[in-house]
């Protein structure tokens, strides 16, 4: 079997592309000079009104720019679609294409629908009048749904954990040397120096930042809420307390206070378990309190409903903390959780660590966010309005003064999610937190380099996922800051 070329018999794009990227090149870097030496284009009021921009350098400039970057855009998209119908015929580009296939369909049917019914999707909506919105959240999501199909088994090729003989640091495109039945007969993206496909573990390694950033994210900030409402809107003593804490948190390095936490010694103590009993608590508290403070007045709707969305929660909550059983089971002793009959689910431990981790060291930064914010905003008319109702402090918090800090909150949210996705390629490049042999991209990274001066292909490309992923996120956060902005 013939070794796979990158682009097959799709190859008379290559020029085509090369011409329009170095046109691209070269405009942005014109355009860079011209911004600082040419003058501003002067503006001219057309005899309706309106006023336009002259032409010019620097008209010439910005619109071989734009051409340019159209022109790129639509040669990519030439090389997928050409990829997904006819696949390996057209090389690496085609077969991997073709492997990414559901990920191109649910992220046409996601666009479509949003783009049909965005008037009615609040803030969501909005985002698609964004172009930088757009292709951020594009990027999360081909991501999102690559580590959700990844882990299905839809779109790896082979076992990502598996070594098959004689493919050991294999370039991208070499065939196996003896494929069985069934068995995809090439390594897209080669074999890395256990002869372990590169393509597959970086599709998995998708599924690991998608299990563990924006849940640990979506944790930390609810520890964030939970304790910085109520420090902002009483200040005071607790507002002290509260602050001093999440100082003496913050004043540790972010990375020196990763490898405390993850190290086998400090795991062996049962550290973090204890955290995680802690931590994973104030998401109960923060739904409880929400539905409480918000059907108070409905007592025959709220008792009922707070039995009911609590036990399921407890329930979760005794299933997330819970292995085997127990809460916390080291060789000193063991305290009982949960049967494992009820225990829904068991968190490898290793995730487990990484995701208390994530949670206790990015909860003082949302908490001084929500303080600001809860500081600010108490002074508001409205505010005073809820005061002169009658309402109780906790209705003021959670339905009058964060929905209006909710702008800044998503921003950050995006954010933080990224600087999650880097901590953990991060401890996966120093080996901490996840099993040695784990496909997540810094471990991935870590293993790669070791040979980069010779084989470039088992470290670039979980390098660039973990680029395009975090770029994306960056992205989405500017398109949603615009768009918040015009509330």
């Amino acid at each position: 079997m013939e070794p796979l070329t990158w682009t097959g018999s799709i190859a008379f794009l290559n020029p085509l592309l090369m011409v329009a990227l170095a046109v691209l090149i070269l405009s942005i870097v014109v355009w860079i000079i011209a911004s600082v030496f040419l003058p501003e284009q002067q503006l001219i009021v057309n005899p309706d009104g309106s006023v336009s921009s002259g032409g010019g350098a620097r008209g010439l400039i910005q619109m071989v720019l734009y051409y340019s970057f159209l022109g790129s855009v639509g040669l990519a998209v030439a090389y997928l679609v050409l990829g997904v119908l006819m696949g390996t015929n057209a090389g690496i580009v085609g077969a991997i294409s073709q492997q990414f296939m559901p990920v191109w369909v649910a992220l046409i049917i996601m666009f479509a629908m949003s783009i049909a019914f965005k008037r009615r999707l609040g803030l969501y909506g909005k985002l698609y009048d964004s172009p930088i919105g757009m292709i951020g959240f594009g990027l999360v999501m081909f991501w999102v749904f690559t580590g959700i199909f990844g882990a299905l088994d839809l779109i790896v090729t082979h076992d990502p954990l598996s070594q098959l003989s004689g493919m050991k640091n294999k370039v991208p495109g070499t065939p196996l040397p003896n494929p069985e039945d069934g068995q995809y007969a090439w390594y897209l993206l080669g074999g890395d120096n256990l002869a372990r496909d590169v393509f597959s573990r970086m599709v998995k390694g998708a599924w690991v930042v998608v299990q563990i950033a924006p849940l640990a994210t979506m944790f930390a900030f609810m520890v964030g809420i939970t304790l910085g409402l109520p420090a902002g809107y009483y200040g005071g003593r607790l507002d002290t307390f509260l602050s001093f804490l999440a100082n003496l948190i913050l004043a540790f390095p972010v990375i020196l206070l990763f490898y405390l936490l993850v190290t086998p010694e400090i795991v062996a103590t049962g550290v973090p378990n204890y955290m995680a009993a802690v931590l994973f608590v104030f998401p109960i508290l923060f739904i409880g309190v929400l539905l409480n403070s918000r059907y108070y007045t409905r007592p025959n709707f709220r008792t009922p409903l707070l039995i009911g969305v609590l036990g399921v929660a407890i329930w979760l909550y005794l299933s997330l903390i819970s292995t085997d059983g127990y809460i916390i089971n080291t060789e000193a002793y063991r305290i009982w959780g949960l049967p494992t009959y009820l225990d829904l689910f068991d968190i490898p431990g290793g995730i487990l660590v990484v995701f208390v981790s994530v949670v206790f060291v990015n909860s003082p930064t949302v908490f001084r966010i929500v303080r600001g914010l809860a500081l600010d905003i108490k002074t508001r008319d409205y505010v005073a309005a809820a005061q002169t109702r009658g309402e109780g402090p906790w209705y003021i918090m959670l339905w009058e003064i964060l929905p209006n800090a909710r702008g800044p909150l998503i921003v950050d949210f995006c954010l933080r999610i990224g600087y999650t996705t880097i901590l953990l390629g991060t401890l996966g490049f120093f080996g901490l937190g996840l099993p040695p042999e784990s496909p997540d991209w810094g471990s991935t990274i870590n293993e790669g380099r070791k040979l980069l001066s010779i084989y470039l292909h088992p470290a670039l490309p979980p390098a660039f996922a973990l680029l395009s992923l975090v770029l994306g996120l960056n992205l989405l956060a500017d398109g949603l800051r615009e768009e918040s902005l015009k509330d």
